[in-house]
């Protein structure tokens, strides 16, 4: 039997399904989190074979720890993972200590989390990103807004969602922003784009081939709602893109990602641009190597009508995809809500009017909501029209 120890198996709260397709499949599932072990749900107890709880998982000696008691007890461990951005680091380091060579190395994950190694990969696999500098000096970053003129658009090279992202629109913004920058972090500059954020989502197997493709729309960018504490919404459709596909496929066998999720994220440009291209072409933005946030893997699992936590162990397990993809596909969205907003509709008069439709409701965990919002509700729809009829009734709030 083959050991998979799974990091945080309880977060967010749906990724203890991973765990289960693991286990499903004749893997021993190992858990390693910060929760006790009582405050698991007990779906994820019932996935796990064991798990080690590390109060203070800050510290990289603990999670040393609970993996070397994991390996004492069951042998050599053959898998590691978490498919959460913000562990991606610490995975490999522990990868490399113990000697797991079943997933990205340290070397791998800078490529991963560096957006400005991101954009070499994009290039290798002859695709154009908007043009950009490392921040060093004032003097530098003028000399690149000559060239690309204002807005640009600035945020750590190594950065997680939205937070400490500027979008700057004129010299005083400029030196204003390197007032006040951390001066801990390396900064990207960009030229600012002006495009609709699509993503393409999938699974890879082992020679970097897609096995499961799928893509989500985002009607705004997480700048913008955290700047702005908008509510928002995004939705995945029932079919990717032909030009999306063909592109998406070149940058993974480009960044060579293997038996992983992906969330490649990407501009389609609202106007025609001088350097990057006319209306309406696609152009790549970031890549994360991991689930899209936050229950956004149940999200594609409602509009594809699959189990991405299956097709996921499948690659693992079998180096293919055994879900049968011939199931009809839907619009699915997830339309978020703030608490600071008072809204028309409250979530009873949602579910009632909506019950055919709805798949899943509730709160997003707290690290979430400067990013996606307090609260959500995911239906899925035959079409657009319909889909837009329900976000505009969930968000629709009180004139006041």
């Amino acid at each position: 039997m083959k050991n998979f120890v799974f990091i945080s198996p309880h977060f967010p709260s749906s990724y203890w399904r991973f765990c289960l397709a693991l286990k499903n499949r004749g893997f021993r599932v190992l858990g390693i989190g910060d929760a006790p072990y009582n405050e698991l749900g007990e779906e994820c107890r019932f996935a796990l074979d064991e798990y080690y709880c590390c109060a203070n998982m800050e510290d990289y000696e603990n999670e040393k720890r609970a993996v070397k008691y994991f390996e004492d007890k069951y042998g050599k461990i053959d898998y590691l993972e978490s498919n959460n951005e913000f562990w991606l680091e610490k995975d490999a380091r522990l990868r490399s200590d113990f000697n797991i060579t079943t997933g990205p190395t340290l070397e791998d994950i800078e490529k991963y989390k560096l957006k400005s190694l991101q954009k070499k990969f994009y290039e290798k696999a002859g695709l154009k990103t908007a043009r950009y500098i490392l921040v060093d000096t004032l003097e530098n970053a003028i000399k690149f807004v000559e060239e690309v003129g204002y807005p640009v658009f600035t945020k750590p090279d190594n950065g997680v969602g939205a937070q400490d992202t500027h979008k700057i629109k004129s010299l005083d913004d400029l030196k204003s922003w390197f007032e006040t920058k951390s001066p801990n972090k390396i900064y990207i500059m960009e030229e600012y784009v002006d495009g609709q954020i699509i993503s393409f989502d999938g699974i890879t197997d082992s020679k970097a081939d897609v096995i499961f493709a799928t893509s989500n729309v985002f009607i705004n960018d997480n700048s913008q709602i955290v700047a702005e504490g908008l509510d928002d919404m995004y939705y995945c459709v029932p079919k990717v893109d032909d030009t999306l596909m063909e592109m998406g496929k070149k940058a993974i066998k480009a960044f060579d990602v293997r038996n992983r999720f992906f969330h490649l994220e990407w501009f389609v440009l609202k106007h025609d641009h001088p350097y990057l291209g006319k209306k309406g072409t696609i152009v790549p933005l970031e890549a994360n190597m991991r689930p899209a946030g936050a229950y956004t893997p149940d999200l594609i699992n409602y509009a594809n009508s699959v189990n991405c936590y299956e097709i996921y162990a499948d690659s693992i397990a079998y180096d293919e995809n055994r879900c049968d993809m011939n199931y009809t596909k839907y619009y699915a969205c997830a339309s978020g809500r703030r608490n600071s907003f008072k809204y028309v509709h409250n979530l009873d008069e949602i579910l009632q009017k909506y019950h055919n439709n709805v798949c899943y409701y509730g709160n997003y965990p707290h690290a979430l909501r400067d990013d996606m919002g307090d609260s959500f509700v995911m239906a899925k729809f035959n079409t657009l029209d319909e889909l837009t009829e329900f976000d505009n009734f969930v968000r629709e709030k009180v004139k006041e």
